[in-house]
């Protein structure tokens, strides 16, 4: 039997609500049934019928929604917060004592304070929590992530991961109708990282995800480039890994002409990899002694994590999409076992990711230079 879910936020003029809501129903291991899409009630009632959801279980605050469907007998068991960041903590903090699952969008809070927090929630409830860092999910990073870990590549030396968009060259901000834009740039909304807190955070995941190391201290210099603007939008990050290896990470939404640029490249001492999210179905590895070689998704000789969530046969490309639903059915799968852990991203990430937002902007505005990020928890 499928899963019921419900979602807070991911009404009209969302980008993200609706690909998490295709994401979760891809594999038939979720359905949404449940939510409060928007404040507006016109447009809380009309997310809810363009998505079949019935009017009885369309809720005007979440905490009318996680009342009511703990008194139903077909409650849901999930919820999905894909709303701005200064709601997630609320959200998920009420359906976790409320005795729901929850899945966010990412970063986890609006605060690192916030996002320790919730990681007591999280264990106090005894519910699975997990983050949608999207890039985890596809393939290729996958195969990335067992390529390292089997010392193929020999110690990992040095990391480069660069996220750049384009978008925000211009103050899109300051047209009221630019509902992206908008709350991205609000620091009550968004926290004290703009680009950092947006796309900085799934560079420095990444990276950590397919090394299989932490990041340890860091230096960095985080800017806003558009005049007037609140929040940062362009960002380098030297990195310090625990194994010694050294690292830079790049985050810009100011670089003019890019899309949406999350590229990683891993080096050891025997060769390197490079994974490029505007071909995500291509993984290339290039050896110090040897020949260059492509991988492609969908191939036999993949190994098992990387066959696991691929769906068609090699050359058809899978996306975005596709990676989201990764995430929902490892959560599904994580859920039906009780058992957390495997390859979702969880509340320890989402620390560390608030953890590394609010040190890297302290460290740049003080002009600090090196400082430390492990020993994030409370």
């Amino acid at each position: 039997m499928a899963l019921r879910m419900a979602m807070v936020g991911g009404g009209p003029g969302s980008f993200i609500g609706p690909v998490h809501r295709m994401a979760a129903e891809l594999d038939g291991r979720i359905r949404l049934v449940a939510g409060v899409f928007s404040r507006d009630p016109a447009k809380n009632a009309k997310a809810a019928a363009d998505w079949g959801v019935a009017p009885d279980r369309v809720y005007p605050d979440h905490h009318a929604m996680i009342a009511a469907e703990r008194a139903r007998g077909d409650g849901v068991d999930l919820v999905s917060v894909v709303t701005p960041n200064h709601l997630h903590f609320d959200v998920s903090a009420a359906a976790l004592r409320g005795g729901l699952h929850v899945i966010s969008d990412k970063p986890a809070t609006l605060s690192l304070a916030q996002a320790q927090e919730l990681a007591e929630v999280v264990t106090a409830s005894g519910k699975l929590y997990a983050l949608t860092y999207t890039y985890t999910g596809y393939p290729m990073v996958r195969e990335a992530r067992e390529i390292v870990a089997r010392g193929d590549l020999g110690a990992v030396r040095k990391v480069v991961v660069e996220y750049s968009q384009g978008w925000l060259s211009k103050p899109l901000e300051r047209d009221a109708g630019n509902k992206q834009a908008s709350w991205r740039a609000d620091p009550a909304q968004s926290g004290v990282g703009g680009c950092i807190g947006d796309i900085g955070v799934h560079a420095f995941n990444i990276a950590e995800f397919v090394t299989g190391q932490r990041v340890s201290r860091l230096c960095a210099d985080v800017a806003t480039v558009v005049p007037g603007r609140a929040l940062d939008d362009d960002c380098n990050v030297l990195l310090r890994f625990a194994n010694g290896a050294r690292g830079v990470l790049i985050a810009s939404q100011i670089s003019a002409g890019a899309r949406n640029g999350l590229t990683l490249s891993v080096y050891g001492e025997k060769g390197g990899l490079t994974w490029s999210h505007e071909d995500p179905n291509v993984l290339t590895l290039d050896w110090l002694e040897g020949p260059s070689q492509v991988l492609h998704a969908g191939s036999g000789y993949l190994g098992p994590a990387a066959r696991a969530v691929t769906r068609l046969p090699t050359g058809h490309p899978e996306g975005f999409i596709e990676a989201f639903a990764n995430i929902y059915r490892d959560f599904a799968d994580a859920i039906a076992s009780g058992r957390a852990g495997g390859l979702v991203p969880d509340i320890a990430e989402g620390v560390r990711g608030m953890a590394f937002v609010e040190r890297a902007v302290a460290a740049s505005r003080d002009d600090a230079g090196w400082v430390g990020l492990e020993g994030e928890g409370r």
